[in-house]
């Protein structure tokens, strides 16, 4: 390895960074000036990628797990050769910049992930690793590996200190993820003190422990120390590897090695220091050395030869195998035809769960591009693709995964099996466990994925679990969040509903909400009505109607008998349901008037959870049927009776308040 040409382009690294933050005023300095070195051996030496296309689908994956080093990619990036110009350097952080203060999925070409929310990027590589398998096992013969790229990842310290790193680290070991290399940027140093405060533990005997192939190099200044990690990470062939590499934070700096360099710019004085240590005195700033622009054209030039290597791979494999050609090119097109929902069979008084289960399966086996599971509550949850297998070391093309209860990083997974393209993660567990999943359901509605998100158990039906498990603010808290279509069912029709959503969906997550217990197939339900949003599921038996019930999920059949209660007092209303708030808010001001009309003020909400937020659909002077407090350990008929939660006492408050009111 030339020696001088690798220094000078970790140096340009290092003062770009400088450069971008000073003028900023804002940045993290450490990361970036310790982890240049690994990151430019890396992307220099190793990544298979083409700045010319930068989503071809063989490449291989790239995540900037310590997203708050974002200039180090956006140095790479722009020395690839990729659309990221000096000018958008320069930008650094600013107001709808192609450099944002942390990687941006979408905004910018060659970020594979938004990362920021530390360990959520490494769990994202462990999804990104999985996709790449499933692929390969499902489509690669001898002599034709359509499919065959890694997953690298840059971690720091505090990545490893995150859960959710750990949750997904144990199942990549499990399941002998080959493909996936994390480099680790080990600084030994966190935002507000030395590593030590916080974590004594030996992460190489803990990550050997957990299936992992590690290795250490000992200077992280050293390329070719470097090089030789990824080379050996490379030749295994039986488990994913963490490559510690020993950094020294904001390297160059007087304050080197401590806490002080983590984040801010410096004084102009530091600034000065740090440029002669670079080798950068007196020169303009953000400036890149000619000899260093040359260097860097061979990612272009190997990464053009690769694609083209691949696409020519691809045709012959297409003349060899045309049925799985044609289905391969379909995924990657993402040009398989969703089926027509009209015609799934789902039927009787059964739980939405169970109707989701029945979709959920013959929706496979005509658009099998669907992969994912439940937190250990496959059979629960209904998210198990049955006649097909689970996935496990080396044998990964079965849509089923094992996530173990891993809630966090299992939706932190499926949204890198979502992002790496060709497939669509999707995820099950209670709706109460949402909570631990929130965050990674956020990354996803950030980053317009369109992972699908399944919840089941979705009120104080779950009787017996407790408070605990019985879910009551979670329904509105996931409403509450931009970018993700909440959609509760209420029957079969409704459930293929939802799937049909969630599947037609290209930039937005979906949230399907299940519930326990049996429900009755409702006369007025409506697929197509329910995409809507909300809509006219029983209308007044006179036709003029003086009053509207709301309802969602399991509650719209109590709906429906309080309205036959109120037609016997000679009091005629209308039962919409309103499976998604995001859908019906999307329709035209015509079709919301239509079904909600300005002059019917009499409004009753039922759902059995929060009633924070109805207020919006039947005004401050409504009712709102609900449940605000947490719910009770006992069987839920019990819990229904101890909060009068039925359609006669539903009766008796519209009645009453209104009669009152009027």
């Amino acid at each position: 390895m030339n020696t001088d040409i690798n220094q000078l382009s970790v140096n340009t690294i290092r003062n770009l960074t400088l450069d971008a933050v000073q003028s900023a005023r804002h940045g993290h300095l450490g990361m970036p000036l310790g982890a240049a070195p690994l990151g430019y051996t890396l992307w220099r030496y190793f990544l298979k990628i083409n700045p010319k296309d930068s989503e071809w689908f063989d490449r291989d994956r790239f995540v900037l797990s310590a997203g708050h080093g974002s200039m180090l990619l956006y140095a790479l990036l722009h020395l690839s050769g990729f659309p990221l110009s000096i000018k958008d350097i320069k930008q650094f952080r600013q107001l709808h910049s192609l450099t944002p203060g942390h990687p941006e999925y979408g905004k910018t070409a060659g970020v594979d992930a938004s990362t920021g929310p530390l360990g959520q990027g490494f769990a994202m590589g462990v999804g990104m690793a999985i996709a790449e398998a499933h692929l390969a096992d499902r489509f690669n013969k001898p002599n034709f590996q359509v499919i065959n790229h890694y997953t690298f990842v840059i971690s720091g310290d505090g990545d490893l200190e995150e859960g959710v790193c750990q949750e997904a680290a144990s199942l990549a070991g499990n399941l002998g993820l080959n493909k996936l290399i994390v480099l680790w940027d080990a600084n030994k140093v966190t935002s507000d003190a030395d590593l030590t405060a916080s974590n004594t533990e030996n992460e190489l005997q803990k990550f050997a422990a957990m299936n992992w192939n590690t290795i250490e190099v000992k200077d992280g200044n050293n390329c070719l120390e470097i090089y030789n990690a990824i080379a050996e990470a490379k030749r295994c062939s039986d488990r994913p590897t963490l490559i510690k590499v020993n950094t020294i934070i904001g390297y160059g700096s007087t304050l080197q090695g401590t806490h002080a360099i983590h984040s801010d710019p410096v004084s102009s004085q530091e600034a000065e220091h740090m440029k002669k240590q670079f080798g950068f005195a007196n020169k303009e700033d953000f400036y890149i050395p000619k000899e260093v622009k040359v260097w860097f054209k061979a990612v272009k030039e190997r990464g053009f030869q690769a694609e083209q290597a691949w696409l020519d791979l691809k045709e012959k494999y297409s003349d060899k195998f045309p049925k799985l050609g044609q289905q391969l090119e379909q995924i990657i097109t993402n040009q398989l035809t969703l089926p027509d929902f009209h015609n799934i069979k789902v039927e009787g008084k059964i739980a939405t769960r169970a109707a989701s289960g029945k979709v959920l399966n013959d929706v496979y086996s005509q658009y099998p591009i669907l992969i994912g599971g439940s937190g250990d509550l496959g059979t629960s949850n209904k998210t198990t693709v049955t006649d097909k297998f689970f996935m496990s070391k080396h044998r990964f093309q079965g849509p089923n995964i094992y996530f173990g209860i891993r809630e966090f990083s299992m939706a932190a997974i499926a949204n890198g099996l979502t992002l790496h393209g060709g497939l669509r993660g999707y995820t099950g567990t209670f709706l109460v466990f949402s909570d631990y999943m929130r965050s990674a359901i956020r990354q996803a509605a950030i980053m317009n994925v369109p992972t699908i998100f399944i919840f089941t158990h979705d009120s104080l039906y779950v009787g017996q679990d407790g408070p605990t498990h019985q879910p009551v603010e979670q329904l509105m808290s996931l409403r509450a969040m931009p970018n993700i279509t909440v959609f509760r069912a209420a029957d079969n029709n409704e459930v293929k509903a939802a799937w049909q959503v969630a599947l037609s969906s290209t930039k937005t997550p979906t949230a399907i909400i299940l519930n326990r217990q049996p429900v009755p197939q409702l006369a007025g339900s409506d697929l197509d009505k329910a995409k809507m949003g909300a809509y006219i599921i029983s209308e007044a038996t006179n036709n003029n109607p003086s009053g509207i019930i709301i309802a969602t999920g399991s509650e719209v059949s109590l709906g429906i008998e309080v309205q036959t209660l109120l037609a016997q007092k000679g009091v005629f209303v209308r039962v919409v349901s309103m499976p998604s708030w995001e859908l019906f808010s999307k329709q035209s001001h015509e079709y919301q008037l239509k079904v909600l009309p300005d002059n019917i003020m009499n409004r009753m909400s039922i759902e059995l959870g929060s009633t924070l937020g109805w207020q919006q659909y039947v005004g401050m002077n409504g009712i709102r049927m609900g449940y605000d407090h947490f719910g009770e350990s006992a069987p839920a008929d019990d819990i229904i009776k101890m909060i009068d939660f039925n359609s006669k006492h539903a009766a008796h408050l519209y009645l009453n308040h209104f009669q009152n009111k009027n």
